[in-house]
């Protein structure tokens, strides 16, 4: 039945941002840039034995929530999902996929989902970008439903200073290249790190003042400028701003602005006093740094050689915070810890099962969960629960508008 076509109703919308609808045979099939209630003409492109995915080729009947999306590339680059709904319609999508996750998968009938947060702009709002080259040097994204790049002319997602700059890059054929990634610092600083395979390096003319790196086969070449960046995080808290160090090889949320609703968030709801605070995967200490001034020791964890050493740096100051560079399943087990609090930032995999279980042995008061999956955070929620955990409210932040792309802060107490 490949390449077969149909007339299908869409259902509702699924993690990933597919609409489902159903064939004939009653077998779901999962339709990209479709939207509930459309009546649509797609074309098989793969097939299971209980479901299918097609491509869409027309809508009959289109959704009142339809738009018309911004970028030209909309629809065959892989990056976005959502720019065909309006932002308030994105917004409702996602917690309905948020909800169905912790129905199905963690088996929460009625998951205390909090109204989501979102972003102040829905728009130009990444302070990272990473572009892949394809066998001509140009650059370009993910294909949709491919690994082929798509040489791309917008984009409307960085922010601003990014978008001024990229375009401005050109590369040779073969240049042994891999992906380019741009990054945006504090006061518009802005770094460039090349990733290929080989040490050759490229012809690269940019302004003054824009550093670059170049990674390769495990090594950094700095070959302008600084390897790092400095963000700075402005909670809304009557606390003071922080600013980060950021290395090349190091995580840092794209969103900014988001960065900070998160950190807010967390000192609202996590207690003012703790004794001992585990953060886990705490990458360059983002949560930490604003988080340590309330707790007499903080550990942080993370696996990142980088991050650590940012880390390091951007909590100086506390003589009280430390942190173990190595995977959170090897260190948790063998802490020799009590902690009240303990936070954990995954990543979308979620919690590996060792590292879970020597959180639930820890028997903390209160954990908190920052997820960016929603299937992962269900799947662990559920396991937390049969721990021994409540989960007393679970908030979604939209730290990523148009895309699919949901992150959320859980909370779960141990129950008495």
């Amino acid at each position: 039945m490949i390449n077969e076509i149909f007339e299908v109703t869409i259902e509702k919308m699924t993690h990933g941002g597919d609409g489902l609808g159903r064939l004939p045979d009653s077998r779901a099939v999962f339709v990209p840039f479709s939207i509930p209630g459309e009546h649509a003409r797609v074309r098989l492109v793969q097939e299971k034995k209980r479901f299918a995915r097609a491509e869409l080729l027309e809508v009959l009947q289109p959704s009142p929530m339809r738009i018309d999306p911004r970028c030209s590339h909309f629809g065959e680059c892989g990056g976005c999902q959502f720019q065909h709904l309006s932002y308030t319609s994105q917004l409702k999508f996602k917690m309905d996929i948020l909800r169905d996750q912790l129905n199905r998968i963690g088996h929460i009938p009625d998951p205390p989902l909090q109204p989501m947060v979102p972003s102040p702009q829905p728009w130009n709002y990444r302070n990272h970008v990473q572009f892949h080259l394809n066998n001509k040097g140009r650059l370009g994204f993910r294909a949709s439903g491919s690994n082929r790049v798509l040489p791309v002319s917008e984009c409307h997602l960085p922010e601003e200073p990014l978008n001024a700059l990229w375009p401005q890059l050109e590369f040779e054929a073969e240049t042994g290249i891999e992906r380019v990634s741009l990054r945006l610092g504090d006061e518009g600083d802005m770094l460039v790190v090349l990733e290929g395979s080989t040490p050759e390096t490229p012809i690269l003319e940019l302004e003054s003042g824009i550093s670059v790196a170049h990674q390769f086969e495990g090594d950094s070449l700095v070959l302008a400028g600084e390897d790092h960046i400095f963000i700075n995080v402005q909670p809304s808290q009557p606390i003071a701003e922080r600013i980060f160090k950021v290395s090349a090889n190091s995580f840092f949320q794209v969103n900014t602005s988001m960065a900070a609703a998160l950190v807010d968030h967390l000192l609202e709801n996590l207690p003012k006093k703790m004794d001992t605070l585990l953060d886990v995967y705490c990458g360059v200490g983002l949560f930490s740094a604003f988080l340590a001034p309330h707790a007499s020791r903080l550990i942080g964890i993370e696996i990142s050689e980088s991050a650590c050493d940012d880390f390091v740096e951007n909590l100086d100051e506390f003589e009280h915070a430390e942190v173990y560079q190595a995977e959170a399943e090897k260190v948790l087990p063998a802490l020799e810890v009590e902690p009240g609090v303990i936070l954990v930032d995954p990543p979308r995999a979620g919690l590996q099962p060792a590292a879970l279980d020597a959180i639930l042995a820890m028997q903390p008061s209160l954990i908190a969960y920052i997820s960016c999956d929603p299937a992962t955070l269900a799947r662990d929620a559920s396991r937390l629960i049969k721990g021994g955990y409540a989960l007393q409210k679970i908030t979604p932040f939209d730290l990523f508008p148009q895309t699919h792309h949901i992150e959320s802060v859980s909370f779960f107490s141990l129950s008495q």
